[in-house]
């Protein structure tokens, strides 16, 4: 049987920088990859949408210095961001926090950014086997190894394969996480129950459009995203820009919402009286271009879906799942990273940063013998990131358009003229409805202080 230090499950960011850092650390990496069929290679490849959105800190949090990510990855540096409510909105030209990249972000093509990656470990010597699925890992917790527990991965060709260290690192569909994790819980408990629960899981769809240069204009450097225009939580539309006039307008909705479950559905936007279900994820975007351009344009011919874009015809469907993330089984020589461990935002649906530097985490710390150390670590690294993400979701979780246009009001009060996201940097004005908004967000902090916002912790693992 094939053996090697360190095996990594999934090939997204988070497994490609986990094989980055544990090949360049002298340990024998192999990364596996199902891939699915692309339009833009002969082979299998990421699956991973074409664009994506990157604030300036986040780069930080990345451990990577900004300048030496490739140009041709990145489609268009951004201004600022612009979040609409119902009745009002909110500019934003800055995060708050301080960053080492001179601009608010950028929009970049994620599946080169992937390629990348790719391209990196395999430069520092890992085996990246790209096409070839795991089906099973089985630990051997009593194996004669000086460094504790083994593993072996069952391979989608028949193969058999053992390691000493696991990476798992594949994504929300987590096809090997749960049933990996599952075998250290209690009795009668899964993994499942933390990182798959029905209304933390989205889908996301978006459509590529080319749009009119005078329309782009008016956004070609900020984002824009629609808050309380659709039911549910962590449900908006946005248009991010990228290159040439070509914008991805998309969204993220809950898997499996029933129109009968939408209290007051008269007050969405994107609702119509004449709906008997939630509306597809194509018809929304409709909607909201007819809403926002249909005055002045035909939506369908002026601002077509470009259909040599994203993964089919213009068009791509994925999935999200944001959950509060979990601990690791490190006990038995196994790290999750990036979405599987559910570090996907569950208020912004943002989550490659935090994929990308949990991975490097990952591998280094396998590479070394002492992965025992690696649910610190990541804390260490991307804890007040997730503690401002899980406290903004559970302000926001129950809002209605109502809420939203009453909360982006006080915020335009709090940050005057200086455009500041002010919940970070902590300057606001001393109104009723500031406080309330300020205190409602400093409580949630406090609750989960002290790595608190974990739901499945190290101690609640048994071997």
């Amino acid at each position: 049987m094939e053996r090697v230090d360190v095996a990594i499950v999934g090939g997204g960011p988070a497994g490609a920088c986990a094989a980055e850092r544990a090949a360049s650390h002298d340990a024998e990496t192999v990364l596996f990859e199902q891939g699915v069929p692309r339009e833009d290679r002969d082979g299998p490849g990421p699956d991973s949408t074409d664009a994506a959105g990157m604030l300036d800190y986040w780069i930080d949090i990345m451990d990577f210095d900004y300048r030496e990510i490739p140009d041709e990855i990145i489609h268009r540096e951004l201004e600022g961001t612009t979040f609409i409510g119902p009745e009002s909105q909110v500019e934003l030209k800055t995060t708050g926090i301080d960053a080492n990249y001179p601009e608010f972000g950028y929009t970049f093509h994620r599946a080169r950014m992937d390629d990348w990656l790719h391209e990196r470990a395999t430069d520092a010597g890992a085996d990246l086997r790209i096409g070839t699925a795991v089906t099973d890992l089985e630990t051997d917790l009593r194996a004669s190894s000086p460094n504790g527990p083994t593993h072996t991965l069952t391979l989608s060709n028949g193969d058999q394969l053992e390691a000493q260290y696991v990476v798992l690192a594949d994504g929300p569909q987590r096809r090997i996480t749960l049933d990996a994790l599952d075998q250290f819980t209690a009795p009668g408990r899964s993994v499942s129950e933390y990182l798959s629960p029905p209304e933390a899981n989205h889908i996301a769809y978006q459509e590529y459009r080319e749009f009119p240069p005078e329309l782009f204009a008016e956004f070609e450097n900020q984002l824009k995203f629609w808050w309380g225009y659709m039911p549910g939580e962590t449900a908006y539309p946005w248009i991010f820009p990228n290159d040439g006039t070509v914008a991805r307008v998309g969204l993220t909705m809950p898997i499996g919402m029933q129109l009968e479950d939408v209290d007051n559905p008269g007050s969405y936007k994107l609702l119509e009286p004449t709906d008997d279900s939630i509306p597809s994820g194509s018809e929304y975007i409709t909607r909201l271009l007819e809403r926002e351009y249909g005055d002045e344009y035909d939506v369908e011919t002026d601002i077509p879906i470009v259909e040599d874009r994203g993964k089919s015809k213009g068009t791509e469907t994925y999935p999200i799942s944001s959950t509060r993330p979990i601990d690791s089984p490190v006990g038995a020589n196994i790290a999750v990273a990036g979405g599987a461990m559910g570090t996907t935002s569950a208020f912004h649906e943002g989550g490659y940063h935090v994929a990308v530097r949990t991975g490097k985490i990952a591998g280094r710390l396998a590479a070394t013998d002492s992965l025992e150390n690696y649910n610190d670590r990541w804390k260490h690294a991307i804890g007040d990131e997730i503690l401002r993400n899980v406290s903004f979701a559970d302000i926001v979780a129950d809002y209605e358009p109502d809420d939203w246009n009453w909360a982006f009001d006080v915020i335009n009060d709090m940050q005057g003229n200086s455009a500041e996201n002010v919940l970070i940097s902590k300057r606001y004005s001393a109104g009723l409805d500031a406080t309330k908004i300020v205190a409602a967000y400093k409580r949630r902090k406090f609750n989960y202080r002290a790595g608190r916002y974990v739901q499945l912790a190290e101690d609640d693992y048994f071997y």
